[in-house]
């Protein structure tokens, strides 16, 4: 990919997971520099990934071509208020918070920006991230290449045509990570207390999960329902199973579970 400067303002688990991506698959670590007021999670990038590290958003936005704003929610209008006093013209903004409407943007830097709205997961530090991507209308088609080069680099990448589909991508992608492990953690925690030694069992348990997931990507003609079928014998354990989760009515709990998620993202684009 084209390299160019880039200016993470936020130190946080997103910025450490795309710029660890970035630079193990061999961007530039002096091309990239992240901001933050801590001095911890700077020393810690500056440490282990060699990228450039400061507390002045302003003087690394103004050297940087493309600016990445990954501080949470209640913070960005301050953090973007600041960064109104530079010219952004030339600049592509790149924002990786939920809920933050791309209009909003424009009101808190005080003018019109170039900005590329993204929803990347955590999975992105070990390159098999998953990332959605929403572009206005005053985007390049060489702007949207680099930024989905950037996102490329922690794993894939979707482009959504209406914004609000975003929302949907956090609840699919950006937050469900977490359903995986809670889901997994309940998994372990059955068995430790049956007596089995922990890792042993997180052993098990996180093969059987790389090894389903694999299953879904490399069999697409076939639907998830159609693989649980495949391993679902009549009147065996896994029918069982497959009886108990049914009975406990985890479709309608994950649908909830999700419809709260894009809930609250809508709730946040109130909000902010």
């Amino acid at each position: 990919m084209v390299e160019k400067k880039l200016c993470f303002i936020g130190a946080g688990n997103m910025t450490r997971s795309i710029t660890s991506g970035l630079v193990k698959s061999g961007y530039t670590p002096s091309l990239i520099h992240a901001t933050n007021p801590s001095v911890g999670k700077l020393n810690d990038l500056k440490r282990d990934l060699n990228i450039l590290v400061s507390h002045d958003n302003l003087a690394a936005a103004k050297e940087a071509d493309v600016v990445v704003l990954s501080v949470k929610p209640h913070f960005m209008q301050a953090v973007c208020e600041e960064l109104g006093a530079l010219d952004l013209a030339d600049k592509l903004i790149i924002t990786i918070a939920a809920g933050i409407t791309a209009n909003r943007y424009n009101d808190y830097f005080g003018q019109e920006i170039k900005l590329i709205r993204t929803m990347p997961n955590t999975p992105t530090q070990i390159g098999v991230g998953m990332t959605g991507l929403y572009a206005g209308n005053n985007i390049s088609e060489k702007q949207k290449q680099f930024c989905e080069q950037l996102m490329l680099s922690g794993g894939k990448v979707v482009w959504v045509e209406k914004e609000e589909e975003l929302n949907q991508v956090i609840a699919l992608a950006g937050s469900s990570p977490a359903y995986f492990f809670l889901f997994m953690e309940a998994m372990i925690a059955n068995a430790t207390n049956s007596g089995m030694d922990e890792l042993k069992a997180r052993a098990l348990v996180q093969q059987a999960a790389l090894g389903a997931a694999e299953m879904v990507i490399q069999n697409p003609e076939l639907s998830a329902a159609q693989l649980r079928e495949n391993v679902t014998s009549k009147g065996g354990t896994t029918a069982q199973a497959i009886a108990a989760f049914e009975s406990g009515n985890i479709r309608g709990l994950v649908s909830k579970a999700m419809d709260d998620c894009v809930a609250r993202a809508q709730e946040m684009a109130e909000q902010y």
